[in-house]
């Protein structure tokens, strides 16, 4: 009797392990089930998710965008066809500096005084070239008026006709000194009409004046030194009253751009303030690093609210057209480009590739990818994006 009670505990004891060890392996947490990823991009959420509560989705709809467009950044800089250095005429001492950094001057304005005895010596080399040519058309003179006399001498048969031909040669030489003394006369006054000085007035001292009308930009000179490089730079003045818009325009997109159209530009010191440019010059070279073309833009700036350093944007498209449109918070980008989740059902998300303009009045136009009355995620994409 005792065995078979001990079989009978020993059967029921084995059932329980056996119970056991079939038990079902405990669910997950609904925060874990709650979201999977396809292999096709697809994201399905669960009914009760969490996530599925913070997304909001948006329709595509039809919106008029520009087309062909395209968008550089760009940055001021001053028109080299607009700006002059002034130079030392000629080897001096600077004795006084007339103009400030950042004055407005005026074409013809005085700049710099500086001394030189070089300018007494242009005077003075001035003077004895006149003088020559005093000398050599007395000469010239006189030879004519001894070949007039040999001539009738020779017609009353009381010169030799070599006396004439002698005569002729004096008269021919003292032509050729005269027009030699007035080249050297010539070279020396042009010398002091480029120094800026009167041939009357036996100075030392001369000024310098600003060759075009602008804002003093940059001066390297200060009262006092010598100077004896006369191809170093002094002084730098440009006019800004127009100034360009330098930027890289991708390679891809050069073919949109052409010379004399007009461009929008838009600086970061006025944003919101849209600006007219023209394009007036592109590079003949591509950039092999960045794969760009140097586009540069001509803006006016009568104002002189533009100044060389500012950064901005210019843009410019061949025309509007009807483009499907999204919310610019819908679209996400990654290392292989841009992409939107597009909504299939409720809790259910596709990931599909986009191509998109640039966005305009609140709305992001999308080139390829896209129908009007599909459904994008247009807040909370990130959290599904999340793995």
């Amino acid at each position: 009797m005792r065995m078979r009670t001990k079989a009978v505990l020993l059967i029921v004891f084995l059932s329980c392990l056996a119970g056991c060890g079939s038990r079902e392996p405990s669910a997950q947490s609904p925060q874990a089930a709650s979201s999977s990823h396809a292999d096709s991009g697809e994201v399905v959420l669960e009914a009760d998710s969490l996530k599925l509560g913070q997304i909001r989705t948006a329709p595509v709809v039809l919106q008029m965008a520009p087309w062909d467009e395209f968008e550089a950044p760009g940055k001021v800089e001053v028109d080299p066809n607009r700006v002059s250095h002034v130079l030392m005429p000629v080897p001096g001492r600077i004795r006084q500096v007339l103009v400030r950094l950042g004055d407005a001057v005026q074409e013809g304005q005085p700049l710099l005084v500086i001394e030189s005895p070089e300018v007494s010596a242009a005077v003075a080399a001035y003077r004895q070239a006149q003088a020559e040519l005093r000398r050599a058309q007395s000469a010239l003179s006189k030879a004519g008026r001894d070949l007039g006399r040999i001539r009738d001498l020779f017609e009353n048969r009381a010169a030799a006709q070599r006396d004439v031909w002698a005569a002729e040669n004096e008269v021919a030489q003292a032509q050729a000194a005269v027009e030699q003394a007035k080249a050297e006369e010539e070279q020396a006054r042009h010398r002091l009409e480029l120094l800026g000085i009167s041939p009357n007035e036996p100075v030392q001292q001369i000024s310098l004046t600003a060759p075009i009308s602008g804002k003093v930009l940059e001066i390297a000179v200060a009262a006092g030194e010598f100077r004896t490089d006369t191809s170093a730079s002094l002084m730098t003045i440009a006019d800004l009253s127009r100034v360009w818009i330098t930027s890289n325009v991708p390679e891809n997109l050069i073919r949109l751009v052409q010379i004399g159209e007009n461009v929008e530009v838009e600086l970061a010191a006025y944003p919101g303030e849209v600006l007219r440019g023209t394009v007036r010059r592109i590079a003949d070279t591509l950039d092999a690093e960045t794969r760009t073309v140097k586009v540069q833009t001509e803006l006016p700036n009568p104002g002189g609210r533009f100044r060389p350093g500012m950064f901005g944007r210019i843009r410019h498209s061949h025309g509007s057209k009807q483009l499907p449109a999204i919310p610019p918070s819908a679209l996400v980008q990654d290392n292989e480009g841009a992409f939107v989740y597009l909504e299939k059902a409720r809790g259910r998300f596709q990931k599909r590739r986009v191509r998109a303009g640039q966005p305009r009045n609140g709305w992001m136009p999308i080139i390829e990818g896209l129908s009007p009355g599909e459904r994008v995620v247009a807040d909370g994409a990130i959290l599904l994006s999340a793995k």
